[in-house]
């Protein structure tokens, strides 16, 4: 990394081995043209890492709000898509297991692109982001507030002629700023005591970050009109089985009170009164139905909630089963 007065001109921009803007150098005169190899295959070209007309505050303010409901951190990079070292440490995070799993277990990523160092400044001093060089990392907590700066050359690395950026210092750096693990009790001692106050029942779900399906359920109860017909009869309580103490434990718990053995695969969900007690969970006649998406999964989730509604309406049931439904083609 290297600071902006030294950047290379905007004419080198292409080859992106420099991380900041300098003085405009002279124009190099133009290449002559090269054919093709013939026979070359067309590569099949990576999205940009920086969307350039994305709306960083608002980016922000959503992966704020995502990480509020998941207890996790928003990391911000700060960067350009001109930027070899930008580009190399996304590449990093996405490609590296052990940087990818503590992205995605604990961490809301924005990139957020600062063009020649003359966009979303206003941004990055709102947030104390001093960006004297890119890429810069910015980790927010839940609330939005900045817990941690840091410039990205510490991590750089040469190794083998290669550059890129050192995956065991990212790693270290990301795990040092996550948020401090949930007790999956204490968790669910608070669902139930909000469904006390407001004679609900709790809809308790256990999930984790890999889990694709456990997103895709999670997805699907936050759709308006799908939250607004739950919510009259339960109050939503997602137990992090990887992220939350006691997570594990608590799902392997309700298998066995319910006579199931261990596994059986996730999402696994439960309805509980408000004093705990099991009303209905998700193992139907084919086994745990995770998230209804085949007729016999969707008809068991059906049955779980005619079983314990009791200010959802059968026109709120019908609207469930045609939400989770395949659309016909017309």
């Amino acid at each position: 990394m290297k600071p902006i007065a030294v950047l290379l001109s905007l004419a080198f921009a292409s080859v992106s081995i420099a991380q900041e803007p300098a003085a405009k150098a002279t124009p190099l005169s133009p290449l002559p043209a090269v054919a093709p190899a013939p026979d070359t295959k067309a590569k099949k070209q990576e999205p940009p890492v920086y969307d350039e007309k994305a709306d960083a505050k608002k980016d922000v303010a959503a992966a704020v709000a995502r990480a509020k409901r998941e207890n996790k951190r928003v990391l911000i990079q700060w960067g350009a898509n001109w930027c070899g070292w930008c580009k190399w440490l996304a590449g990093t995070m996405k490609k590296d297991d052990a940087v990818r799993g503590v992205v995605r277990s604990e961490y809301e990523v924005v990139h957020v692109d600062v063009a020649k160092f003359d966009k979303h400044m206003d941004l990055a001093k709102a947030l104390g982001a001093d960006l004297q060089a890119i890429p810069y990392l910015t980790v927010l907590d839940a609330d939005g507030k900045p817990i941690a700066q840091q410039d990205t050359e510490p991590f750089e690395t040469k190794e083998g002629g290669k550059q890129g950026h050192d995956a065991a210092k990212l790693t270290a750096f990301l795990k040092q700023h996550a948020a401090s693990p949930l007790v999956a009790k204490d968790v669910l001692a608070a669902a139930q005591a909000l469904a006390r106050e407001s004679d609900r029942r709790v809809f308790l779900h256990f999930g984790a970050p890999w889990c694709g399906w456990c997103h895709r359920l999670e997805d699907w109860m936050r759709l308006p009109d799908i939250a607004a017909a739950l919510a009259k009869d339960f109050v939503d309580c997602k137990v992090d089985t990887d992220r939350m103490t006691g997570g594990q434990e608590m799902l392997d718990g309700y298998r066995a009170g319910a006579g199931l053995k261990k596994g059986g695969g996730i999402p696994w969900f439960v309805f509980l009164d408000q004093d705990g007690k099991v009303l209905a969970h998700s193992d139907g006649p084919q086994g745990n139905t995770g998230f209804p998406a085949q007729p016999e999964e969707i008809d068991h989730f059906v049955v779980m909630l005619n079983a314990t509604k009791v200010r959802i309406t059968d026109q709120d049931v019908a609207l469930m089963r045609a939400s989770l439904e395949p659309k016909k083609d017309k």
